[in-house]
């Protein structure tokens, strides 16, 4: 199958984004270990899990491991999120100074603990103030802004056009569009027609995102909508892999092999040394286990797997565990639970 016409690189500001395959901002999962990791798997771009704009916040150990960017490849992307534009202006003033090359702002995030204060999705029912904060960044800062919005509130107030349109005249360098309302949250497909209206609607490049779990459904996406990239997230969670086979299927219709079983352990065990080294070993033993678990979660003998993995609470017994389980799935002798 050929792999149709070559997509030249979508560009944030003065950044190539190569290939045009973009890591979304998840949190809890997005950290600088899962990023450089997707950026070495082919992404074109990764973007950090959500930062506060509250200033009495960036302190703290979760904020600090957040804002660090050292080693990670151009260009650095941080999300913030907030209600306030001034608050927002300094967070992206104060990112920028730790190292962000791209702000993102997030009016995408659907969780109850963030729409409750006003910031996420939430931010899309005010369009007024959607152009304020818009405004208040764009001009904090010198680098490119990005925003991120979902297709509305809920179903009966979708306007995801009009915020498009403001972020455009606002300065906004490049969107990214999940497909759902916020009411929707995870359920339900996507909705790339609106996606598509929206591409339509603006001059400004946007990321396709939601449903982006294979390589033709990313070629798909990005022939409905005419999006200038998709934006993978949970097709990410346990398949870092899925960038480099997304970009090689966009760039030659030919699908790569799926990692066999020596391959994905040694890409996981790596994953887990540096969760360990980032976090500590305490904290990075117990971050890893969802990792395990993502990677687990497509065939029914990783049942086992998961519960040894989950068991461990220790860097080593957790590493050796996992070296084991793969090394009997390479010999086909693992068992399942």
């Amino acid at each position: 199958m050929p792999g149709g016409p070559k997509m030249p690189p979508m560009h944030i500001g003065p950044y190539p984004i190569a290939p045009a395959v973009v890591l979304a901002p998840m949190a809890g999962v997005t950290d600088k270990p899962f990023r450089l990791l997707c950026k070495r798997m082919g992404a074109g771009l990764a973007v950090s899990e959500m930062t506060t704009a509250d200033p009495r916040l960036w302190q703290t150990r979760k904020s600090l491991h957040r804002m660090d960017h050292v080693g990670e490849p151009e260009p650095v992307s941080v999300q913030i999120a907030g209600y306030d534009p001034g608050m927002l202006a300094d967070a992206a003033r104060y990112n920028v100074d730790n190292g962000a090359q791209i702000v993102d702002i997030n009016m995408g995030c659907p969780a109850k603990k963030v729409c409750n204060v006003w910031s996420g999705s939430a931010l899309l029912q005010d369009e007024p103030l959607v152009a304020r904060i818009l405004k208040a960044v764009v001009t904090a800062v010198d680098v490119p802004v990005t925003l991120k919005i979902r297709t509305g509130w809920d179903r009966d107030n979708r306007n995801a056009l009009t915020i498009a349109r403001i972020a455009e005249d606002s300065g906004i360098a490049a969107l990214a569009v999940h497909g759902r309302t916020r009411a929707d949250k995870y359920e339900g497909e996507a909705e790339y027609d609106t996606i598509a209206a929206v591409k339509a609607a603006v001059r400004i490049p946007v990321m396709a995102n939601g449903d982006v779990t294979t390589p033709e459904q990313a070629r798909h996406v990005l022939a409905v909508t005419g999006a200038d990239a998709v934006m993978v997230g949970r097709g990410a969670q346990g398949r870092p892999w899925i960038f480099r086979e997304i970009a090689h299927y966009l760039a030659t219709g030919e699908t790569l092999p799926e990692p066999d079983a020596d391959e994905v352990c040694a890409i996981l065990c790596a994953h887990l040394e540096h969760l360990y080294a980032f976090y500590g070993e305490l904290q990075g033993v117990r971050i890893a286990r969802k990792h395990l678990g993502w990677y687990a979660k497509d065939r029914a003998e990783n049942a086992a797997f998961r519960a040894v993995v989950n068991r461990a609470d220790t860097a080593d017994a957790q590493l050796r565990l996992t070296r084991e389980y793969f090394a009997a799935l390479a010999a086909g002798t693992a068992l399942a639970a």
